[in-house]
Protein backbone atom coordinates (compact mmCIF):
# COMPACT_ATOMS: atom_id res chain seq x y z
CA UNK A 1 0.00 0.00 0.00
CA UNK A 2 1.69 3.03 -0.95
CA UNK A 3 0.89 6.62 0.22
CA UNK A 4 -1.76 7.93 -1.87
CA UNK A 5 -3.33 4.52 -0.78
CA UNK A 6 -3.13 5.10 2.58
CA UNK A 7 -3.73 9.09 2.39
CA UNK A 8 -7.31 7.97 0.17
CA UNK A 9 -8.08 5.44 2.82
CA UNK A 10 -8.26 7.67 5.52
CA UNK A 11 -9.73 10.61 3.63
CA UNK A 12 -13.03 8.03 2.89
CA UNK A 13 -12.62 6.84 6.83
CA UNK A 14 -12.53 10.99 8.08
CA UNK A 15 -15.15 11.62 5.55
CA UNK A 16 -17.28 8.54 6.30
CA UNK A 17 -17.55 9.81 10.04
CA UNK A 18 -18.20 13.28 9.79
CA UNK A 19 -21.66 12.13 7.42
CA UNK A 20 -22.44 9.44 9.87
CA UNK A 21 -21.98 11.84 13.10
CA UNK A 22 -24.47 13.96 10.83
CA UNK A 23 -27.01 11.70 10.16
CA UNK A 24 -27.18 10.26 13.69
CA UNK A 25 -27.41 13.61 14.77
CA UNK A 26 -30.65 14.88 13.06
CA UNK A 27 -32.60 11.39 14.26
CA UNK A 28 -34.96 12.47 17.16
CA UNK A 29 -34.67 10.12 20.67
CA UNK A 30 -38.24 8.49 20.07
CA UNK A 31 -36.31 6.97 16.89
CA UNK A 32 -33.08 5.84 17.69
CA UNK A 33 -33.94 2.80 19.47
CA UNK A 34 -35.92 1.16 16.71
CA UNK A 35 -33.83 2.55 13.46
CA UNK A 36 -30.61 1.06 15.93
CA UNK A 37 -32.30 -1.83 16.70
CA UNK A 38 -33.64 -2.87 12.86
CA UNK A 39 -29.90 -1.56 11.12
CA UNK A 40 -27.99 -3.66 13.78
CA UNK A 41 -29.03 -6.63 11.36
CA UNK A 42 -27.07 -5.39 8.98
CA UNK A 43 -23.62 -6.32 11.03
CA UNK A 44 -24.45 -9.68 9.07
CA UNK A 45 -22.22 -8.12 6.52
CA UNK A 46 -19.56 -8.18 9.74
CA UNK A 47 -20.01 -11.65 9.95
CA UNK A 48 -19.49 -12.33 6.50
CA UNK A 49 -16.32 -10.10 6.36
CA UNK A 50 -14.82 -11.75 9.34
CA UNK A 51 -15.50 -15.39 7.54
CA UNK A 52 -13.61 -14.24 4.27
CA UNK A 53 -10.71 -12.97 6.82
CA UNK A 54 -10.76 -16.52 8.16
CA UNK A 55 -10.29 -18.27 5.26
CA UNK A 56 -7.20 -16.01 3.64
CA UNK A 57 -5.87 -15.85 7.07
CA UNK A 58 -2.66 -18.19 7.45
CA UNK A 59 -1.57 -17.02 10.80
CA UNK A 60 -2.73 -17.23 14.49
CA UNK A 61 -3.62 -13.47 14.66
CA UNK A 62 -5.57 -13.79 11.43
CA UNK A 63 -7.88 -16.60 13.13
CA UNK A 64 -8.21 -15.02 16.54
CA UNK A 65 -9.36 -10.97 14.96
CA UNK A 66 -11.55 -13.10 12.15
CA UNK A 67 -13.46 -14.83 15.48
CA UNK A 68 -13.59 -11.86 17.51
CA UNK A 69 -14.89 -9.97 14.09
CA UNK A 70 -17.69 -13.29 14.12
CA UNK A 71 -18.54 -13.19 18.21
CA UNK A 72 -18.76 -9.34 18.13
CA UNK A 73 -20.89 -9.24 14.46
CA UNK A 74 -23.17 -12.16 15.58
CA UNK A 75 -24.01 -10.43 18.87
CA UNK A 76 -24.86 -7.23 17.56
CA UNK A 77 -27.59 -9.34 14.98
CA UNK A 78 -28.82 -10.88 17.76
CA UNK A 79 -29.25 -8.27 20.18
CA UNK A 80 -30.96 -5.92 18.09
CA UNK A 81 -33.12 -8.51 16.85
CA UNK A 82 -33.72 -8.78 20.64
CA UNK A 83 -34.05 -5.05 21.01
CA UNK A 84 -36.95 -5.00 18.09
CA UNK A 85 -39.15 -8.05 19.82
CA UNK A 86 -39.13 -6.24 22.98
CA UNK A 87 -40.28 -3.02 21.38
CA UNK A 88 -42.87 -4.67 19.29
CA UNK A 89 -43.95 -6.46 22.46
CA UNK A 90 -44.90 -3.27 24.28
CA UNK A 91 -47.59 -2.24 21.58
CA UNK A 92 -49.31 -6.04 21.51
CA UNK A 93 -52.82 -5.37 23.08
CA UNK A 94 -52.82 -6.78 27.07
CA UNK A 95 -55.09 -9.60 27.99
CA UNK A 96 -57.85 -8.24 30.34
CA UNK A 97 -57.21 -8.95 34.12
CA UNK A 98 -59.62 -10.91 36.37
CA UNK A 99 -60.14 -7.58 37.72
CA UNK A 100 -60.94 -5.64 35.31
CA UNK A 101 -63.22 -8.53 33.41
CA UNK A 102 -65.30 -8.25 37.11
CA UNK A 103 -65.54 -4.56 37.30
CA UNK A 104 -67.06 -4.61 33.72
CA UNK A 105 -69.54 -7.09 34.48
CA UNK A 106 -70.43 -5.30 37.11
CA UNK A 107 -71.20 -2.03 35.02
CA UNK A 108 -73.13 -4.06 32.84
CA UNK A 109 -75.62 -5.52 34.57
CA UNK A 110 -76.08 -1.92 36.50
Amino acid sequence: MNNLDLLTAITVFVLSVLVGVEVISKVPATLHTPLMSGSNSVHGIVVIGAMLIAAESHTWLGYVLAFAAMVFGAMNVVGGYVVTDRMLEMFKARPATEKNASDTREKAEV
